[in-house]
């Protein structure tokens, strides 16, 4: 959840919340590209008696920009339906659920997927069915084999995955939004608290609800075929994620229906993780999710002057001096979150997709997984990972954290020197991500399920 709840009114709004993105090369099916966008932030397994799903009221998109015009060229689209098989019972299910089509399953959700390409519209899929979720052993024996029957084969090799998931991303939440404190750190902290100084990850108890698409490389970028040359701007796709809602809702009385009506305005969108959470100042947030990435030039001046790179060398006096004397332009993280990473900084390695400022997951498809990935990325020197699209398992807090601190500065201006911290800053030093991943699609791992939480 790099970006959960991160504006005043989206986190009103949980099932339109976006929460993540994700974008990569399958590591299996390295002749395809995984998109995820992940929904409802902070669920709870033990979520009954009304289980988490996804908005019949809501349209979710996945965009992809493979011209570099900022603009989504290609969209996927997705609706929901909820069922309720016996209205005379409160449960969600009343026995043991063993398929998707169990009837013991009171309130199944189906979907549907539309493809817009360049205009031409199609449908890919209707009548989807997602899994339950998972509420405990004695409802649900066997859900890895119940949620594995809800990967979905689409046809011309895409496949399609909706429903809930394992939250695959890490971060110590709490000691974050404590005065940005970086717990390994807090002793250096302008207020010291000497407490616990390993990072905790405080959501790795949670799940989420995933939409995730794999889709052949050559239907989606812009010459058709496998691209090659990890340096040429024709390589790179961007990825964003929105959700909308129809401008109108009418309600009739108590129990009777609601009616939405009126074109559809979007009120999330997320690409790049922590962007709107941390860079966006708390009065822009919500007009930053009613925007669309080609007109992120009117949030660009929060990315070249970012408030955390302010405020670090305020809150860890000493740590970083440079930092603190720097006071040009960040066009090191105007590149990474704005522009896409230029030909020649990095060798053999581009995310550059012009010129135009725009909030897009920038993914390399000429770049191979990596045989033995670094979930530290390109900062960790492997170019397969974040910020070229980014991994479900990558840790983008630390990424990002060491980023505003300096440690890629040097990458568009050499004469600047990263303070010692700016490498070695981390948010959670060693995660525990068991359990957390699959090695093949949807990738995002079983959900925690509501019964055995307390010894998950």
């Amino acid at each position: 959840m790099s970006s959960h709840r991160e504006a005043p009114e989206i986190s009103k709004d949980p099932v339109a919340d976006n929460t993540d993105v994700y974008a990569f090369v399958s590591p299996d099916k390295p002749d395809t590209v995984t998109l995820i966008a992940n929904f409802i932030p902070l669920e709870g397994p033990a979520g009954g008696p009304n289980f988490y799903e996804f908005g019949d009221d809501v349209l979710y998109e996945i965009h992809i920009d493979n011209n570099g015009d900022a603009k989504g060229n290609i969209i996927y689209q997705f609706r929901f339906q909820t069922k309720i098989r016996n209205p005379e019972t409160f449960l969600y299910n009343t026995g043991q659920v063993l398929s998707l089509d169990d009837a013991h399953w009171n309130r199944p959700q189906f979907y549907s997927v539309t493809e817009w390409f360049n205009g031409h519209v199609r449908s890919l899929g209707e009548n989807l069915a997602c899994p339950p979720c998972n509420v405990g052993v004695r409802s649900m024996p066997n859900y890895s084999a119940l949620a594995q029957a809800a990967v979905h084969n689409l046809g011309n090799g895409m496949s399609v995955f909706a429903g809930q998931r394992r939250e695959g991303f890490y971060v110590d939440l709490g000691s974050v939004f404590d005065l940005a404190a970086l717990r390994p750190f807090q002793s250096l902290h302008l207020i010291p608290n000497p407490g616990n100084t390993a990072g905790v990850d405080t959501i790795k108890a949670v799940n989420v609800h995933t939409i995730a698409l794999q889709v052949p490389i050559s239907h989606i970028s812009w010459s058709g075929s496998q691209p090659t040359d990890p340096t040429s701007p024709k390589s790179v796709i961007g990825v964003y994620a929105t959700a909308k809602r129809q401008k109108a809702k009418m309600r009739e009385a108590p129990d009777g229906p609601d009616w939405d009506t009126g074109p559809w305005v979007q009120v999330s969108r997320l690409a790049n993780p922590l962007i709107n959470e941390v860079i966006i100042p708390m009065s822009k947030k919500d007009r930053w999710n009613a925007s669309l990435p080609e007109d992120d030039e009117q949030f660009l001046k929060y990315v070249q002057h970012p408030e955390l790179a302010g405020l670090l060398p305020v809150l860890y006096p000493g740590v970083f001096p440079n930092l603190a004397a720097f006071t040009g332009v960040r066009a090191d993280l105007v590149a990474i979150l704005m522009t896409g990473i230029p030909s020649g900084i990095v060798p053999n390695f581009s995310t550059f997709t012009g010129k135009t400022p725009a909030d897009l997951l920038r993914l390399n498809l000429a770049i191979p997984p990596s045989a033995n990935p670094n979930n530290l990325g390109v900062v960790g020197g492997d170019l397969a990972g974040f910020p070229n699209g980014r991994r479900v398992a990558d840790d983008v807090v630390t990424i990002e954290v060491r980023a505003v601190a300096g440690a890629t500065l040097p990458l568009v201006d050499p004469s600047f020197k990263p303070d010692g911290a700016a490498g070695i800053v981390t948010d959670i030093q060693t995660p525990d991500l068991s359990g957390r991943y699959l090695s093949s699609f949807p990738y995002l791992g079983v959900p925690l399920d509501g019964y055995d939480t307390p010894s998950a």
